[in-house]
């Protein structure tokens, strides 16, 4: 009998548990609601960025950052170059890695020569240009927006950013500040 009584408080304590009830819901994943990059306004140079050679990081008080002190900025020279600025990061099973960044533009081109072309690669889908900025952008701050979309495996995900200056077309700047990588 003393058995009978020491199974059924064990099994009654059992069934008091949290989280041991049938009716108690999953907690949501928290890796999955986070932002994930350490120098997304570029406060710290292009630490925690693959970036060209000639990627220059301003903290300019006559052409201010959109927030903080800096801004990453593919200067022109009106020589043929590129320049490439790009990161890789994880993203978790069943997560949405969504990129937002604003980019400026300043110029003295008439025609399209010059171009910023913003990509986003994602692990079994085929890289692609999101974005493709030129000229026409505007001097002042504009939000730009992308996402990879969710999956049941953890992927990898790269956003790029590469420029491209054509000579003897005008000089054409592109700046860019608050890249967030945001997990939800």
């Amino acid at each position: 009998m003393k058995a009978l009584v020491t199974t059924a408080i064990a099994a009654a304590l059992l069934l008091l548990t949290p989280g041991s009830a049938p009716h108690d819901r999953p907690v949501p994943d928290a890796t999955c609601a986070r932002q994930i990059h350490p120098n997304p306004g570029f406060e710290r140079g292009t630490t925690g960025w693959e970036a060209g050679p000639r990627m220059v990081v301003l903290g300019d008080a006559d052409r201010p950052a959109r927030t903080g002190r800096a801004y990453a900025t593919f200067a022109g020279l009106d020589v043929t170059r590129s320049d490439l600025l790009r990161v890789t990061l994880t993203v978790p099973a069943n997560c949405d890695l969504t990129v937002r960044f604003w980019v400026r533009t300043t110029t003295t081109e008439i025609s399209r020569g010059d171009y910023l072309n913003v990509g986003l690669a994602v692990t079994g889908v085929p890289p692609k240009t999101r974005f493709s900025l030129a000229f026409d952008g505007g001097a002042q701050w504009r939000e730009y927006v992308m996402s990879t979309g969710t999956a049941p495996i953890e992927r990898t995900a790269t956003a790029s950013f590469l420029s491209s200056e054509a000579a003897g077309n005008g000089v054409t700047t592109f700046d860019l500040d608050d890249v967030t990588f945001t997990l939800s």
